[in-house]
């Protein structure tokens, strides 16, 4: 080809053969990967309160705001959930600055425990049972041992 711009338009510009192979494998990708056995399972909730304490030697009524869990004070006690079979994690709770906390899982059977463990009191491990649409509420207290 003597002319360097239909030589560019032509080798940049995919012949309409192409464009029809291409638009048929975009089509036909999404739809063979569907799979018919997979199933879709129902979302339910996780929610509830984490108490961790006490954080001072002494308690005091009103509490000592310097005593009150913080970010971190939940961050060095995790709290992970797995499948039941303690196989696979399905992440850590993230509680609020007040304790609440909320985690969505699919329908199933679960397992709720501390990742690191400690000698001192705790409501946990606990097995839990998700159903969808509905919400489990699970209290989680930790004995910190500080005395």
């Amino acid at each position: 080809m003597k002319n360097p711009i239909l030589w560019l338009v032509y080798t940049l510009v995919p012949s309409s053969k192409s464009i029809l192979l291409l638009a048929a494998t975009v089509i036909i990708i999404p739809i063979s990967s569907c799979n018919q056995n997979d199933e879709i399972l129902e979302q339910g909730l996780l929610t509830g309160t984490i108490t961790i304490g006490p954080l001072c030697p002494v308690e005091m009524f009103p509490p000592d705001p310097n005593c009150q869990p913080t970010e971190a004070v939940y961050k060095a006690w995790p709290i992970g959930v797995w499948t039941v079979d303690e196989k696979s994690k399905l992440g850590i709770l993230e509680p609020n600055l007040d304790g609440t906390y909320t985690f969505e899982l699919p329908e199933g059977n679960y397992f709720v425990d501390l990742e690191i463990q400690h000698i001192f009191g705790t409501t946990l491990p606990e097995t839990i049972k998700i159903e969808p649409n509905e919400t489990v509420f699970l209290d989680i207290v930790i004995d910190t041992g500080i005395r």
